[in-house]
């Protein structure tokens, strides 16, 4: 029989094998998951650098001026190479344009252009509103409000504020630009050639695609279809004929219409629960007037029997 020192021994020595194997075990794990975690782990520290919250840097802001200064631009990269992943360092990918009443159409132009390839920091510029009132029109927006909006939008890593209307070598050079973003149709507002010609015979264009059915024009084009509409609400919730820039006797006309509709729709509304009372009402009686028919069907049968077949009692 082993003695109580025997026994602890044994079993001191059987939880240091089970304790190196499992030691063992764990190096192998660690090892496997290793191997398995290096080529991705670039990638899961990408995407942890741009998980933090915040919007875009301004050019001219230091983040943005830290990261123009680690790029070596005198590596030119192919547009094959951008797309196939062979690129050696970040493919800085410039879009502009005006983007005022940020919309769908816009969204997906910069989500276009930073996905193009696996490895792309998108700039985006935008024009200001000098520049805009003079080659295109006004604005709803103006620059300080389109500016935030862009730097607020998930693709973008960097907004140039002021952005030229048309391009040169010198302005892609000192941004380090290696391609720009549009879609292909020649744009020459503002300008007597495709302002996108420049680069074009660069080979440093990325097309991208339109999304068709909206647009700025076609959202300004709705709102004005249904003017008067917003201009009631507005009224209703307090804003004065001024500040909408309409007339007092159109202000005064617009909110009598407005009053006139509210007291059609409760007239209407009056008018169906009235119905609906009336509906009730007669199926009620309908409903009476089924069980007093059950009811005299019950009461002649019974006196029918009172007589027997015979027709005695």
């Amino acid at each position: 029989m082993a003695t109580a020192g025997e026994n602890f021994s044994n079993i001191s020595s059987r939880k240091r094998a089970h304790e190196a194997a499992r030691s063992s075990a764990d190096a192998h794990t660690d090892s496997e998951v290793a191997s398995f975690m290096q080529p991705i782990s670039p990638m899961i520290q990408h995407l942890s650098s741009k998980s933090i919250i915040r919007p875009a840097p301004f050019s001219y802001e230091q983040e943005a001026l830290d990261t123009r200064a680690q790029i070596d631009y005198s590596v030119r990269i192919s547009i094959e190479d951008a797309k196939a992943g062979r690129a050696p360092r970040p493919v800085r990918v410039y879009a502009d344009g005006i983007y005022d009443m940020f919309h769908t159409g816009h969204a997906r132009q910069l989500m276009q252009a930073k996905m193009a390839f696996p490895n792309a920091y998108l700039i985006v510029g935008v024009c200001s509103d000098e520049l805009t009132f003079r080659n295109k029109g006004r604005t709803v927006m103006n620059e300080t409000e389109r500016y935030e909006t862009i730097r607020h939008c998930r693709y973008v890593d960097e907004v140039l504020t002021d952005a030229p209307w048309t391009l040169d070598m010198a302005f892609l050079e000192k941004h380090k630009i290696d391609f720009v973003a549009h879609d292909e149709l020649p744009y020459t507002m503002g300008s007597a050639d495709d302002v996108y010609k420049f680069v074009k015979e660069r080979g440093m264009f990325l097309a991208t695609e339109r999304t068709e059915g909206v647009s700025t024009t076609d959202v300004i084009t709705r709102i004005i279809k249904d003017y008067d509409v917003y201009i009631r609400r507005n009224l209703a919730r307090g804003y004065s004929h001024k500040e909408l820039n309409v007339s007092y006797m159109k202000a005064k006309r617009l909110k009598f219409k407005d009053n006139y509709e509210k007291l059609e729709n409760k007239i209407k509304d009056k008018g169906k629960d009235l119905m609906d009372k009336w509906k009730g009402q007669i199926g009620k009686g309908n409903e009476m007037l089924h069980k007093w028919e059950e009811k005299s069907k019950e009461f002649i049968g019974n006196f029918v029997e009172m007589f027997g077949k015979e027709g005695k009692l």
